[in-house]
């Protein structure tokens, strides 16, 4: 799981180019694991903006999102292959100027995703 602040304006545009990729976004605010999401985002906000010292304070309003990776990207209990960082990394690049991120991942709970539904016939 990448931690990445978001600009508001680009946030569904990212949503949508992350699941092109099997990448997730979820905003920590409304992350189903979170138990007190706005505090928490309010949080992992200040905390990145305060720690770089000046450099990100343009983000003092963005959105903090988790970043996971799908099942694509899985190989049973295996550590992610390059290829998944890679992606990451390359995507987030696409959006320089409205992202900021520490090139290193973390790891959080697993967020549930709904599983779609096949209908017969």
């Amino acid at each position: 799981m990448a931690t990445v602040l978001v600009d508001p304006a680009v946030l569904p545009g990212l949503e949508l180019a992350m699941m092109e990729v099997d990448l997730r976004v979820w905003p920590v605010a409304t992350a189903p694991i979170a138990v007190d999401g706005r505090r928490q985002a309010f949080q992992i906000r200040r905390r990145l903006v305060e720690q770089h010292r000046g450099a990100w304070d343009r983000a003092a309003g963005w959105v903090p999102v988790w970043v996971t990776f799908g099942e694509r990207w899985r190989c049973g209990d295996e550590p992610l292959p390059w290829a998944a960082h890679q992606a990451l990394w390359t995507l987030l690049a696409e959006y320089d100027g409205h992202v900021l991120f520490r090139k290193r991942l973390g790891a959080i709970a697993p967020l549930p995703v709904p599983e779609e539904r096949r209908r017969a016939g």
